[in-house]
């Protein structure tokens, strides 16, 4: 097992994500291509909250629960493969997330994110959230992939070969 770094990194540093969609607010630990452990504090001046009736759910959005481990998780690919510099992390999918607790305002979690396993260009993740010592979420596989970022952002989208071909002509 490799030791950790002395200090954690910060999460600006590593993820491309800001307010109001950046879910993680501090690293713990990290073990770059091993494990992470990562905070984020929920709080009423998050932009879901607003607007909210005195009788509306203060429990947090259960996307969002998903989304802020898929960062922490994020975070961990970033710090375990430099040579991702000029890629995009691309959320490929998630399976077997259980939503086992409510998180409410005032909640800090903590996010438990391990690799599973690394492929060419993608990284498969296990782990968990806990708030102190209850598990509110466990994630059997997210799967995150790498692309080149000039390939995403071209100006022109690419025709598929197959396009047009079902339809009828026009005069």
């Amino acid at each position: 097992m490799t030791a950790p770094t002395t200090a954690p990194p910060r999460v600006r540093d590593l993820l491309p994500h800001r307010y109001p969609m950046l879910l993680v607010d501090r690293v713990v630990e990290l073990v770059p291509g091993e494990s992470v452990r990562a905070l984020k504090a929920v709080t009423f001046n998050e932009p879901w909250y607003a607007g909210l009736s005195p009788d509306s759910s203060t429990a947090y959005p259960a996307s969002l629960l998903i989304e802020s481990w898929g960062q922490a998780a994020g975070l961990l690919a970033a710090a375990a493969a430099p040579e991702t510099a000029g890629q995009v992390m691309l959320f490929g999918s998630v399976a077997d997330a259980e939503f086992h607790l409510p998180v409410h305002p005032g909640d800090v979690l903590e996010h438990h994110v391990r690799i599973s396993h690394t492929l060419t260009d993608s990284v498969i993740f296990e782990g968990v959230s806990r708030r102190g010592p209850d598990t509110v979420l466990s994630v059997a596989r997210m799967v995150m992939a790498f692309r080149p970022a000039e390939r995403l952002r071209t100006g022109t989208p690419t025709a598929r070969p197959d396009a047009g071909r079902d339809r009828e002509a026009t005069p």
